[in-house]
């Protein structure tokens, strides 16, 4: 993603923020902190830009803070996108049709891992009540299990 008409990851970053502000995760906390872990998680495990800035917008079309329309038209390459649209969960689909897109698109499963690591993060599991912390472990652990990621987070 250098020297093209490409947003940078400064500018997809700013745009995430700012379209995800007002919105929090299950626990109450602002959800730019989990798209912030999710792109560092994705660093630290040695991805690419593109999948850095998949990170970024990872929940961006699922969560109706940006449009596909948007994504469609945005000045992003084409794997990016790609990855973006394989993590979108579509309503009513199974999860298994939802792993087997993300194994089948390049670079999407790092992303998914570092998803899953912060959603599975013990500390923000820690804040939410027994049986809704036990109902989203089990869920990480099959979606994992799905996609072959057996070590640890």
């Amino acid at each position: 993603m250098t020297d093209t008409p490409y947003l940078t990851l400064a500018e997809i970053e700013a745009l995430a923020v700012a379209a995800h502000a007002g919105q929090t995760d299950k626990a109450g906390r602002p959800y730019a902190e989990h798209l912030r872990a999710v792109a560092e998680g994705v660093r630290a495990r040695g991805g690419s830009e593109a999948q850095i800035a998949a990170g970024w917008l990872h929940d961006s079309v699922e969560d109706d803070a940006l449009s596909e329309e948007w994504l469609t038209g945005a000045a992003l390459p084409a794997e990016v996108k790609a990855m973006v649209r394989a993590l979108t969960k579509r309503p009513g689909e199974p999860v298994e049709e939802y792993t087997r897109r993300i194994l089948a698109t390049p670079g999407a499963l790092l992303v998914k891992e570092a998803d899953l690591a912060h959603n599975a993060d013990p500390a923000r599991l820690a804040v939410l009540d027994p049986a809704t912390r036990d109902r989203l472990t089990a869920k990480y652990a099959r979606v994992r299990a799905l996609l072959g990621l057996t070590r640890p987070a």
